[in-house]
């Protein structure tokens, strides 16, 4: 069994037990922190070994990364 097969069956084992809709509330705000915490632990390693600094979180800030709409061609 893969780990990505546990994971699932970890989660489901999980998601049986609750109850209410507080506990589910709970679930997704345990979910939502841990891999906040975990995008926050990525983005320190790049900080901390110079892959981003103040400047690149600067030109972060002016990138305008939107895709192009293209109304003319889905026009009828």
């Amino acid at each position: 069994m893969s780990y990505t097969q546990q994971a699932q069956l970890e989660l489901l084992n999980a998601l049986n037990n609750i109850q209410t809709e507080a506990e589910l509330n709970e679930f997704r705000s345990l979910m939502a922190n841990y891999f906040a915490q975990k995008a926050q632990r990525a983005i320190d390693t790049l900080w901390d070994n110079g892959t981003i600094n103040e400047d690149t979180i600067e030109e972060w800030g002016k990138e305008h990364m939107r895709t192009p709409y293209r109304y003319a061609a889905h026009r009828s």
